[in-house]
């Protein structure tokens, strides 16, 4: 039915080594629980393959096996609340087997337009979704943020007092960026892969900084986008500063804690930024 590339779920943790070796089985039984027939090569991000199909009526469609963790677990009631509203329509849902059925998109993506383009429409998305109310079974924000020897502690103490701001309760799309926006056909552009937190929405700035980092003209450019993104959606500048000081000092220590050097720099980057404008 499918072939996983080699390299697929290398990081996924625990477990994960198990569950791609299964994939394929997976795969065909969704395949016949829905009536699908494969069309198209196997796709796949870092967590997750897709597979174009055909619907029983012949329709397109896109079969997502998803790694089921505390990010992706509620990707199926975040796509049900969004309910096609400038997000990929969920078609077919099968927790046993981990198993999405989505509207086919265009894979062409935000990524490949004009920075400027990009964010009018991430703008506009917020704008839209942020009168959706996070049900209980979305995962709340945690303060955890821990000491590390390579952050300088002023940096840390200031990450760890943003975090401290009263959350709200929205639908949070934590890793809305470019590339999970794609062109569709009854709408534009439609979001995917929504990670589900109830917050605020400024919580979703910072991979919409640290994606596209290498297009911005030092702190300046950091802080144009950063400016624009907020008047495009409307969002409050003190909040959204604040939550990009503590995303970004979380995510420089796991980049550390990872080995991951080059991400690791612009995270650290965006944390002396934040800090001081």
């Amino acid at each position: 039915m499918i072939t996983v590339p080699d390299d697929f779920g290398e990081d996924l943790g625990a477990g994960a080594e198990q569950w791609v070796a299964k994939l394929p089985t997976l795969a065909t039984k969704a395949c016949s629980r829905w009536r699908l027939t494969p069309d198209g090569a196997v796709m796949n991000g870092f967590c997750a393959i897709a597979l174009p199909v055909r619907q029983a009526d012949g329709h397109p469609a896109v079969l997502k096996l998803t790694w089921v963790d505390e990010e992706t677990e509620h990707e199926p009631l975040a796509l049900k609340l969004y309910n096609g509203d400038g997000a990929v329509r969920l078609l077919g849902h099968d927790a046993e087997l981990g198993a999405l059925l989505l509207e086919r998109l265009d894979p062409h993506s935000l990524d490949d337009e004009p920075i400027e383009q990009a964010v009018g429409v991430i703008g506009e998305l917020l704008r839209r979704h942020r009168g959706i109310q996070a049900p209980d079974e979305i995962r709340k924000f945690e303060n955890e943020l821990e000491d590390h020897p390579a952050i300088p502690r002023k940096l840390l103490d200031a990450a760890r007092e943003a975090g401290t701001r009263p959350m709200g309760s929205t639908l949070v799309n934590v890793d809305l960026h470019y590339e999970n926006v794609l062109r569709g056909a009854r709408e534009p552009w439609l979001m995917i892969d929504p990670k589900p937190l109830a917050g605020d929405p400024e919580f979703c700035m910072i991979p919409l900084l640290w994606n596209r980092f290498d297009e911005l003209d030092g702190r300046r450019g950091l802080t144009d986008r950063f400016l624009a993104l907020c008047d495009a959606g409307e969002l409050d500048v003190a909040k959204a500063r604040d939550w990009t000081l503590h995303r970004a000092v979380t995510n420089w220590i796991w980049c550390l804690e990872e080995d991951m050097a080059d991400l690791g720099e612009i995270c650290a980057e965006i944390a002396g930024w934040a800090v001081r404008s």
